[in-house]
């Protein structure tokens, strides 16, 4: 049995909701859009798949995989920033989602908050939003739960999004 904490589109920002939040979590998931320094930030947590996403750095792009496809308790888990949703993958996603058949799918990219089945690939599509202060998302969103073995005891916790500061060099 594993904790899994899931979020997206930091764009530079780690709001303290994310350490208090994922405190107690075995691994931590990002589906990209890390932005600077945040990769650096995260990695004290015990184990961290991340992805690159389109706002990110060739630093990143060196550091990272477009997608990350790993096991985690029994469960197949594909990891990309741009995957859609359910009935709106785009194509090339859709021929890797049909060869690699995962059992969990996470992805990033809208700020939108999506779980959900997809019944046609038989997997749960987690996309846990946006956590980080650039978007048009009204709040952020982070995403954790229970593998044990299969995903149980899925948790929300959405807060108000951090302001921008100007001065900052996150982007």
């Amino acid at each position: 049995m594993k904790r899994i904490g899931v979020l997206s589109d930091t764009h530079g920002a780690v709001p303290p909701q994310v350490y208090s939040f994922f405190k107690d979590c075995d691994e931590l998931w990002h589906a990209g859009d890390l932005g600077p320094s945040v990769l650096d930030r995260l990695r004290q947590f015990k184990l961290l798949h991340a992805v690159y996403g389109n706002i990110d750095d060739n630093s990143l792009h060196h550091e990272l995989p477009l997608v990350d496809i790993f096991v985690c308790e029994g469960q197949k888990v594909m990891l990309t920033h741009i995957g859609g949703w359910p009935g709106h993958y785009p194509a090339p996603l859709r021929q890797q989602l049909q060869q690699e058949r995962p059992d969990i799918f996470v992805c990033g990219h809208s700020h939108i908050l999506k779980v959900m089945y997809d019944n046609q690939y038989n997997f749960l599509h987690i996309n846990p939003g946006a956590a980080g202060h650039y978007g048009f998302h009204k709040v952020s969103t982070l995403v954790r739960f229970t593998l044990d073995p299969t995903p149980r005891e899925l948790e929300i916790l959405d807060f108000p999004k951090t302001p921008h500061r100007p001065d900052s060099s996150s982007i």
